[in-house]
């Protein structure tokens, strides 16, 4: 279990850098060179580090 703790650890850390990226202007675009709406990107993002907390603390308090 501490082996999936890390990681959703790894996952979370490396959602955050996305945000921050995307809250320091980055524009993403997809193989084709499509525009990746950022908008629904950010908000992707928020809503998958807000659920691995709470995975995050069910695994640590089953832990301990």
């Amino acid at each position: 279990m501490a082996d999936e703790l890390d990681k959703l650890k790894a996952r979370r850390v490396t959602a955050l850098y996305r945000l921050d990226l995307i809250g320091k202007g980055a524009r993403l675009t997809y193989e084709d060179g499509t525009a990746v709406d950022m908008k629904s990107e950010q908000v992707r993002l928020e809503e998958m580090v807000a659920d691995l907390d709470r995975r995050i603390a069910r695994m640590e308090a089953t832990l301990h």
